[in-house]
């Protein structure tokens, strides 16, 4: 048994210098941007007391990637990946110092959204694509694990802090905080990491067309894609937290509550995965947890007062957990020279699904209620996630 087939244990990844770089590195920028979403909620709900819009401007966190996924990720395969990271890191806290600026124009503010949303493309896939250089075997598995931990610990913290933070020192502050994460963020990254280049990358648009021919070819690659895009429904709470907190009387304080919920299931769900389920059977485990990620929603339409939504969001968010090794999979699978691209491709559906599941819920929530629109995409996405699971259960008995 070589070392990377033994079984690995949390502290012996992040004993690895470079991956506790890109690990420091990703808490410091997941933590600034929750609070970051937090004072963008509460600063366009304030303004517009617009269901719509709010979720229209969280939605425009994700859309951005029908473009930026096909065209920027392949930067991952050609450029630096470091380098990629770092330049990334800086002009998202450019654009955010930007979006500090008081009395900027809404039409202005949601054009800055969208460049930051660009920026993150290339960034998103470099890392996706160097990580498996870093620690490879087990090792690579249960880094995925705490990355994915990670994100959603930091999302729990920075949404829970990001209402009395945002309370404190207003938006302006909040958003150069961000910033200030964004920066120390590449300074980490240029000194832990070592510089990486991917073997054999070829031009932009054959590497565009390579990349999708591989996912699309692929019956396993297009049912992880699949089984992704199910978070397309169970986001949509994310995108109504400030209407629905405003519906069960809540300010602040109860938006960052109903933020924080998922990601908190996510994070315990994933603990429970990377350390209680063997690796062999989390593959089976993936089309169950996808359907099982959107029943709880269904039950909004029961309207439960504030601590009965956050416990069903939660609940929620530990099924949501199967996202962690769906992506380790696909990221293994995919070869060095299009890891980027195909990576990018596949966020790619993932963004541009979740943007439209927050617009409509959105729209859904304007002519009706915030509960309604979460119920629906609850009865509405265990639907599609059973057509998925069945799909993978498919494709890996092929």
């Amino acid at each position: 048994m070589t070392e990377d087939d033994r079984p690995a244990r949390f502290r012996d990844v992040l004993a690895d210098p470079q991956f506790f770089a890109l690990w420091v590195a990703q808490l410091l920028s997941v933590l600034g941007d929750q609070v970051a979403r937090v004072a963008l909620a509460v600063l366009v709900f304030t303004q517009t007391a617009s269901a719509g819009l709010t979720a229209l401007t969280y939605a425009l966190t994700f859309l951005p990637d029908l473009v930026a996924g096909p065209l920027l990720s392949g930067i991952a395969d050609r450029a630096p990946r470091r380098l990629t990271m770092v330049v990334s890191d800086l002009l998202r806290a450019a654009i955010l110092a930007l979006m500090a600026v008081p009395g900027v124009p809404f039409w202005a503010l949601c054009l800055l959204v969208v460049a930051g949303q660009l920026i993150a493309a290339p960034f998103a896939a470099a890392r996706a694509a160097i990580l498996p250089h870093v620690l490879t075997g087990e090792r690579y598995v249960v880094a995925s694990a705490i990355s994915g931990t990670t994100y959603q610990s930091g999302q729990v913290l920075g949404f829970a802090l990001g209402g009395p933070l945002v309370a404190l020192v207003g938006v302006p502050g909040a958003l150069l905080g961000d910033a200030a994460t964004f920066v120390l963020s590449a300074a980490i990254l240029q000194f832990g990491v070592t510089e990486q280049r991917a073997t054999g990358s070829s031009e932009s648009v054959a590497a565009l067309r390579e990349g999708a021919r591989i996912v699309l070819r692929d019956r396993r690659l297009r049912a992880l894609v699949a089984l992704a895009c199910v978070s397309a429904f169970v986001v949509t709470i994310e995108g109504l937290a400030a209407p629905y907190a405003a519906a069960l009387g809540g300010g602040p304080v109860a938006v960052g509550l109903l933020l924080a919920a998922n990601p908190l299931g996510a994070a315990l769900g994933i603990v429970v995965i990377a350390r209680l389920v063997p690796p062999g059977r989390r593959d089976r485990l993936l089309g169950p947890l996808a359907i099982a990620s959107c029943v709880p929603l269904i039950a909004s339409a029961l309207d439960p007062p504030l601590a009965g939504v956050v416990a069903l969001w939660v609940l929620s968010g530990l099924a949501c957990a199967y996202q962690v090794p769906a992506n380790a999979a696909f990221v293994a699978a995919v070869p060095d020279a299009h890891r980027g691209q195909a990576f990018g491709l596949a966020v790619t559906a993932l963004r541009v699904t979740q943007g439209l599941g927050v617009l409509l819920a959105g729209v859904l929530a304007e002519a009706t209620e915030p509960a309604v629109a979460v119920a629906v995409a609850g009865g509405v996405g265990v639907l599609v996630a059973a057509t998925c699971a069945l799909a993978w259960s498919r494709a890996r008995a092929g």
